[in-house]
């Protein structure tokens, strides 16, 4: 089977329940099937309590899934621990919504990128700080300012931080957390940029969780709707936005402010 043709992760009836009690437990997730091809991103939409942050977290194993499974380059990856979790996770990084609290304050930002190395004891000769400085160049920042901290750095800016460090032991998946959500529109448009740009050049696929869908429109190849922990609709991204077949997809779609007015026009004709 061709590259193109096999998934580079595929979720399967993922489910999550957390106990909320001695004998109450709650379901957040359930159910949850889904693929990610390789340099494609698929938007994972819904609103807050949807259930998509905890699967982001689940893929990530980050949490353990109460039932379901997860292959990653076709392999098994919910029972690993030890040393195959952190080679897991070498392929798999994550970037989180609010930059400041994702980075650590009391660390530098060469501290901070190269933190992945270090936890995955991949070094290069001389230390990290040339790593660093090429990944921070690579994101837009100036790679002299890496002994600074990151309360020193704008919104976008410690957001970059989040995504070099993310890049830094060249994932195979990125899964972008909302990552976007907490910055103001032309910085949003930058990051986003960015991320294209990346997708293109290192064959990187992502995993992007949002609940603006004018954003995922951008950005996402795939689209997977979630309500109530389950995925409600999911497919190409033009299908759903154009001709979308769940009730509370197209609640969704018709809350969002006009993101192309010929578009928005055809859609609602």
């Amino acid at each position: 089977m061709s590259d193109i043709a096999t998934p580079l992760l595929a979720a399967k009836d993922l489910s999550k329940e957390f106990r909320t009690g001695r004998r109450e437990t709650f379901t957040a997730v359930e159910g949850v099937s889904f693929d990610v091809h390789r340099r494609q991103t698929l938007g994972i939409v819904g609103e807050s309590g949807s259930g998509k942050s905890t699967t982001a977290r689940m893929i990530a194993r980050l949490i353990d899934p109460t039932s379901g499974s997860v292959e990653f380059q076709g392999e098994e990856i919910t029972q690993h621990s030890g040393a195959s979790l952190r080679d897991f996770r070498s392929g798999v990084q994550m970037v989180f919504q609010d930059p400041y609290s994702s980075l650590n304050p009391r660390h530098t930002v060469e501290e901070v990128v190269s933190a992945p190395l270090r936890y995955q004891k991949r070094t290069a000769a001389g230390g990290c700080r040339s790593m660093v400085k090429a990944a921070m160049e690579r994101v837009g920042l100036n790679p002299d300012h890496s002994t600074r901290y990151p309360r020193q750095f704008s919104g976008g800016q410690a957001q970059r931080i989040g995504i070099a460090r993310a890049l830094i032991v060249e994932p195979k998946l990125v899964i972008c957390d909302e990552a976007v959500s907490a910055l103001d529109v032309s910085v949003q448009a930058q990051v986003l940029e960015l991320l294209v740009d990346l997708q293109r050049e290192r064959d990187i696929s992502y995993i992007f969780i949002a609940h603006d869908l004018a954003v995922v429109r951008q950005i996402a190849h795939k689209v997977a709707v979630m309500q109530k922990g389950r995925i409600v609709e999911q497919g190409p991204r033009d299908e759903i936005f154009d001709d979308p077949q769940h009730e509370y997809t197209k609640a969704l779609l018709a809350s969002v402010p006009s993101i192309d007015p010929r578009w928005d026009a055809g859609r609602r004709s």
